[in-house]
């Protein structure tokens, strides 16, 4: 657990994170770290805005709050960036240290571990939608985040990936999983059945490669709280009677909607249409995801080569189920 150095460079990277959320209006700046850091350094460098700290661990984070900095657990040590940033936020929110709509510039290491090298900003409003952290924590009281977490990655990747070059669209209901069954009913061949809970466990990469397999099947794929799957290609029973929806969303949408309504579980559902990510509670809404790919800016020196004795030409930069539904 390496402290936090002060080089030149992330000197030079924290100043400019500090500019840029000033420039942006941004709510505040978010730093992700590896280990601890002088925080008394870090707030005065920092001026008036509002600074974040994410770390691992609370002995990672130890004294941040004395010093007057927010500061966020995130216990993911072997995350990819990406999802420690996405798990960053939804705490913060559900913390209520940002606001659903707030606009972060994140400071993170994306390339060298343990090195701050990659400056983002990051608008909530374009993924938490409507959510507050009231209804987070409501959602979190129903299903573990880490589990509604891993669910949401995963119907991520289905949407934004498809399979085999063609979409995909599917739902899981996670949670309450006894009723669930009780008011749903088998398609057809149930694919998990029989399977022992360890390779019925979403946290294992290969049973989340399986259920992309699966996911291409109709029916809903019913996960417990814990986070193992429990049946796959189920139809819901559930009525949409008393469901009011968006023009547009099909009845994969209605469905999930019914299920979260009739039960305290929690349904995801992806879009075949377009690969859009949708948590319903309650028979609503609550969250709204996009699956575009988004690359982190990054801040490097500049690298200057001196021309040869002969002209070359110059360089280019270059940029680096069911039916379909809504």
């Amino acid at each position: 657990m390496k402290p936090l150095r002060f080089t030149d460079r992330f000197k030079t990277l924290y100043n400019l994170a500090i500019r840029l959320s000033e420039s942006a209006e941004a709510d505040a700046v978010l730093l992700l770290l590896d280990g601890p850091a002088d925080w008394v350094r870090l707030k005065n460098l920092a001026g008036d805005e509002k600074i974040i700290v994410a770390a691992d661990t609370d002995r990672q984070l130890e004294g941040s709050k004395e010093a007057g900095l927010e500061s966020v657990v995130l216990d993911m040590p072997a995350g990819p960036v990406y999802d420690r940033l996405t798990q960053a936020v939804l705490e913060a929110v559900a913390d209520d240290i940002l606001a659903p709509g707030s606009c972060v510039v994140a400071l993170y290491s994306g390339f060298e571990a343990e090195t701050v090298d990659s400056v983002s900003i990051i608008n909530l409003g374009e993924h938490l939608d409507r959510l507050t952290g009231r209804d987070l924590r409501q959602l979190e009281t129903r299903v573990p985040l880490d589990t509604l977490k891993t669910v949401v990655d995963l119907s991520i990747e289905i949407g934004r990936e498809g399979r085999e070059g063609k979409p995909v669209g599917t739902m899981f209901v996670v949670g309450d999983t006894r009723k669930v069954l009780t008011k749903s009913h088998p398609v057809g061949f149930d694919p998990v059945r029989g399977y022992n809970r360890k390779d019925r466990r979403l946290a294992d990469a290969r049973v989340r490669e399986g259920i992309k397999e699966i996911a291409q099947m109709d029916g809903a794929i019913i996960v417990s709280a814990d986070g193992i799957v429990e049946a796959a290609c189920r139809y819901v029973d559930s009525s949409a009677s008393a469901i009011t929806l968006s023009k547009g969303l099909g009845a994969r949408h209605w469905a999930a909607a019914a299920i979260s309504r009739a039960t305290n579980a929690v349904a995801v559902t992806v879009s075949e249409s377009n690969g859009t990510v949708r948590i319903f509670q309650n028979g609503e809404v609550m969250l709204r995801i996009e699956p575009i790919h988004r690359r982190p800016m990054v801040w490097k020196d500049f690298e200057y080569e001196p021309p040869a004795t002969e002209s070359r030409p110059k360089a280019k930069a270059e940029a680096g189920k069911g039916g379909k539904d809504g």
